[in-house]
């Protein structure tokens, strides 16, 4: 694994950084004070916008896609220092079109989508005059599981009929938003993991009710985590992704490179929230001296520097994987990230938080919207707990496999 980046990411490493650093992190109270404000709370704030029109002007657009020729044309391994400059601000993703769901979205349009359903959908979304929601999570059921999801896709005649219930489908409150891809069960007597089809369903199709807009922790997000009813829902035959029973494999291809992008988010939140506890440990005095002087504060910051950086080689190595040897061999390796980088993010924001005392948990700082948001992403894109499972199961085969054999690992 080669630890140096190319000229090209260096030049583009240094740019975001930059431009996070002097345009995105003091927007940040403009753009809340702008929402505040708004009739609508999920309208794109105007400060949001110039960010977006400046970004797109310097090159610093649509960097995550890396399928076909519409993207940057980098790799995992390329984009994965990007998204970690771009995730020291808890805007920064949407500021270069890079933020979730739009970029699994992309990403799979672009791997699986017919030239019609590109020109459609893929291309707006890549220019920033649409938005786009990913609807597989749903209340009654644990979603994790893809054997329990409820809602059915039912062929009938030319077309296709959706019937169920979704929730915390991200994106979908964006007054921008035109497109839902909705996962649901299409082959109920096929093989369990070929049971799944994708759907492209346009936003104000006929029965597609917003029952609610739901907060993580009392945050309400911009593009909003909407309870979603599909009543009757009719969309052609050509609305299917891929093809029919193809939707768990799909789901399997967007949510591996999307881990990455997760991760390294992580780390950016971590070493922002790094930042701000010796900041804060420098400035403030009690019994008698600064608290950076406070033997626990020290441990503190040392160990939220030992394990940002070990969480950061992982993430890379995952994305090196999926580079050389792909989706498939990194598949443990993506679990492990997503549960090692949203742990460490988690865990020096709390840190920081407790160096600030009261003000930590204010909303003086970023402190406490970090808090929520590392907390919240513990669970989304599938829970901790089975992500740990598939790392066990891949380290348990081997010894399981000596002892069937008579032998020793």
């Amino acid at each position: 694994m080669e630890f140096g980046y190319s000229a090209r990411v260096h030049d583009l490493q240094t740019r975001i950084a930059a431009f996070v650093r002097e345009r995105v992190i003091p927007s940040e109270p403009e753009y809340d004070r702008q929402l505040a404000e708004a009739d609508d709370p999920h309208a794109l704030p105007p400060v949001m916008a110039q960010l977006q029109k400046q970004a797109r002007a310097e090159g610093l657009w649509n960097l995550f896609l890396s399928h076909g020729d519409l993207g940057a044309g980098l790799t995992n391994t390329e984009y994965a220092p990007l998204a970690e400059q771009m995730g020291r601000s808890i805007i920064g993703n949407e500021v270069f079109n890079c933020s979730a769901p739009d970029t699994g979205n992309m990403e799979l349009l672009a791997m699986f989508g017919t030239p019609k359903q590109q020109g459609r959908w893929l291309r707006p979304l890549l220019a920033g005059e649409i938005r786009s929601c990913f609807a597989m999570t749903e209340p009654a059921v644990a979603s994790s599981d893809p054997r329990n999801l409820r809602t059915r896709i039912v062929r009938d005649g030319d077309g296709y009929v959706v019937n169920g219930r979704k929730w915390y489908a991200s994106g979908i409150m964006d007054p921008a938003c035109r497109l839902v891809l909705v996962v649901g069960v299409s082959e109920p007597d096929a093989p369990t993991y070929r049971q799944q089809t994708v759907l492209l369903v346009p936003r104000g199709t006929p029965g597609l009710t917003v029952v609610r807009d739901l907060p993580m922790f009392g945050y309400r997000d911009r593009l909003g985590h909407g309870e979603v009813v599909f009543d009757d829902v009719r969309v052609p035959a050509d609305a299917v992704l891929g093809a029919d029973g193809e939707g768990f494999a799909m789901a399997q291809a967007r949510l591996g490179p999307g881990r990455m992008h997760y991760a390294m988010r992580a780390v950016g939140f971590a070493e922002r929230a790094l930042e701000l506890m010796c900041e804060r440990a420098a400035a403030r005095e009690a019994f008698g001296g600064p608290l950076a002087d406070k033997g626990v504060v020290q441990e503190w910051i040392a160990r939220s520097r030992i394990t940002i950086d070990q969480v950061r080689l992982l993430t890379l190595r995952a994305a090196w994987l999926m580079d050389t040897q792909g989706n498939k061999a990194a598949r443990t390796d993506a679990a492990a990230i997503k549960v090692a980088a949203m742990d460490v993010a988690h865990t020096v924001v709390s840190r920081a938080i407790q160096v600030h005392g009261a003000a930590g948990v204010s909303d003086d700082t970023v402190l406490s919207r970090l808090f929520a948001i590392t907390r919240a992403l513990q669970i989304a894109d599938g829970p901790d707990e089975v992500h740990l499972r598939s790392v066990a199961r891949q380290e348990l085969r081997r010894y399981r496999a000596g002892v069937v054999a008579g032998g020793t690992a």
